[in-house]
């Protein structure tokens, strides 16, 4: 990316120059756990400065971004290591999955990304060996920036003195907890985008063409979701269960990796909840929509019962005065006074009675507004 000359040092008057380079440069992180109990940490982009780092390092973990994890992931584990057994069967599978070679371990992991209702799954591969962990994502994942600033604090913790499988199995389970804690915050963005549809839902006003739309994207987002937590599920299961080499065998930190999968069986509940939630939501509005149709039928049916006793109203004078007017019945001036008095009278009478049958057959309310 390039800069202007005048940004530059202002960036240099801030920072240093060291450190713009760096910044705009790096492309991974690692943090180590010395012998002595102290840690370190170094930022790069060339595999080899963190692979010189890691050799006197009692545990450390790597996060190396990649622009294509079905591309540039493969070199990139081979780089740091790891065999070609462990990254093709991961790099091949379509969803999560699990690779123990005994020495290795691998992992595939969804790494959930809300935009909107576009739930999109891209996944985060995690490769262990004997004293290091490396994980491999692309820049659109974006998991690990805050466990970075913290990374020297949580490695303190980690005893020197513990099994290698204690200590990697430690490291293990941060890094998974980092990416479902990720992956949970995006469920309140579904949650407000769904509340923010209820709203638009609410308006009358509301083009329908667009609300089906939107409500299968909404749907959509909770069924891609749940996906990712249940492969989530899968792989955390084998691993607890798979017995790998690699790993604890201590039922206190076990244990820990137990509470990880009822966290995520707890996000499941939340999500499945939510997606009960709003389907019960969208029914009572789908009633009220109902309801104002019916209403609109109610008045229509009214209307049409209104004008059934007016035109019965209009039509029987109007015959009758056809037919008094026609030769047949040479009326004169002095028969206005009675055929006024029957226009009138069968004004009145026809009124009557197509009202009382309209009202018979129940067409008309008994307290009409």
């Amino acid at each position: 990316m390039a800069l202007s000359n005048e940004l530059v040092r202002k960036l240099r008057v801030k920072h240093g120059t060291s450190k713009i380079i760096l910044s705009l440069e790096e492309k991974g992180f690692c943090v180590a756990l010395m012998n002595d109990g102290t840690t370190c940490e170094h930022e790069a982009r060339d595999i080899p400065e963190f692979l010189q780092k890691t050799k006197l390092a009692n545990i450390s973990w790597i996060d190396y971004i990649v622009d294509d994890l079905n591309g540039s992931a493969s070199k990139a584990a081979l780089d740091f290591g790891f065999s070609e057994q462990l990254i093709t069967p991961l790099l091949k599978s379509t969803r999560s999955s699990y690779e123990d070679l005994d020495s290795e371990l691998g992992l595939r992991i969804p790494a959930i990304i809300v935009n909107g209702f576009d739930v999109k799954i891209e996944y985060l591969l995690i490769l262990m060996r004997k004293n290091l962990v490396v994980t491999i994502h692309t820049t659109e994942v974006k998991r690990f920036f805050r466990i970075r600033r913290y990374a020297k604090i949580f490695m303190r913790k980690i005893k020197p003195k513990l099994s290698p499988q204690d200590k990697l199995t430690s490291v293990l389970i941060r890094i998974i907890d980092e990416n479902n804690a990720r992956n949970f915050d995006h469920l309140r963005e579904i949650e407000e985008n769904s509340d923010k549809l209820s709203a638009k839902l609410s308006t009358i006003n509301s083009r329908r063409e667009e609300l089906g739309k939107d409500i299968h994207l909404m749907k959509h987002a909770l069924i891609s979701y749940l996906n990712g937590l249940w492969e989530t599920v899968d792989v955390l299961n084998t691993l607890r269960y798979g017995d790998p080499e690699l790993l604890t065998d201590d039922p206190i930190i076990l244990q820990r990796m137990s509470g990880l999968v009822a966290e995520v069986n707890g996000q499941i509940g939340l999500a499945e909840h939510m997606s009960e939630v709003l389907a019960s939501g969208l029914e009572v509005i789908q009633s009220i929509y109902n309801n104002q149709l019916q209403v609109l039928n109610n008045k229509l049916a009214l209307l049409v019962a209104y004008l059934t006793v007016i035109g019965t109203a209009v039509l029987v004078p109007n015959t009758l005065a056809t037919a008094l007017g026609s030769d047949v019945f040479h009326l004169g001036p002095e028969d206005a006074w009675w055929y006024i008095l029957v226009i009138l009278g069968s004004t009145v009478l026809s009124t009557v009675v197509a009202y009382w049958w309209v009202k018979s057959r129940g067409l008309l309310p008994d307290r009409p507004d």
